[in-house]
């Protein structure tokens, strides 16, 4: 059964988005796909801590302590970039300005639900941060995450039973097993990687999933 990296992950998500797009990318492995995005179009990379027109993390050498994303990791300033006040950021998270946002996730529902800032146990460290924000703004929602939690349990469930950050928010997942669309009738396989198979996958998640071929 193969698995990909979370940098193949993050290349497949940059492969998705549009020319042209606004796009948040959440703390953690989202970061990652400002480092895969083509050289030919122009996205605009927006972070909640204030900053539109975010690149790629700098080389070793070139850090600039006081450019920072949301997640406290060093980035690079394209050419145009924008600096503004933390409430005018969120202000066009909130307001419907962003077109894709990539955020983790703990659980993903069938229905389009997403649990990412807390599992609900007694001695989790409560970080939702601009989560619930994003999920509700952004006019598409995708999920980067391994498809399986550390336990063995798959984060793709068919009722969230963490607390939730949004409702009916996620249009697809990216995993390191396959991509995932949120659709009425439930998950359907978008892409496969290596030798999964969609019974393997159904297997692993406990879920019947829809499939009409690979795109």
């Amino acid at each position: 059964m193969t698995r990909i990296s979370r940098e193949e992950v993050a290349q497949r998500i940059a492969a998705d988005i549009p020319d042209g797009a606004y796009v948040n990318l959440g703390i953690g492995a989202p970061t990652l796909v400002a480092n895969y995005l083509p050289d030919d179009i122009e996205i605009f990379l927006h972070t909640e801590n204030g900053l539109l027109g975010m690149g790629a993390a700098p080389a070793l050498g070139r850090i600039d302590p006081d450019l920072i994303n949301a997640g406290k990791q060093p980035v690079t300033a394209l050419p145009g970039a924008a600096y503004f006040h933390h409430a005018d950021s969120f202000g066009m998270m909130r307001g419907g300005h962003l077109d894709i946002c990539v955020l983790g996730a703990f659980q993903i529902s069938q229905h389009g639900d997403l649990a990412n800032w807390s599992t609900g146990a007694p001695d989790a460290i409560p970080a939702v941060g601009g989560a619930m924000d994003l999920a509700s703004g952004a006019k598409e929602v995708f999920v980067m995450t391994d498809l399986l939690a550390k336990s063995g349990e798959s984060k793709l469930v068919t009722a969230c039973t963490y607390p939730l950050t949004g409702v009916g928010c996620v249009s697809r997942i990216y995993t390191d097993h396959a991509v995932f669309d949120v659709t009425p009738d439930g998950f359907r396989v978008r892409d496969l990687f290596g030798d999964n198979t969609v019974e393997v996958l159904e297997k692993l998640t406990g879920l019947h999933l829809q499939y009409s071929g690979l795109e």
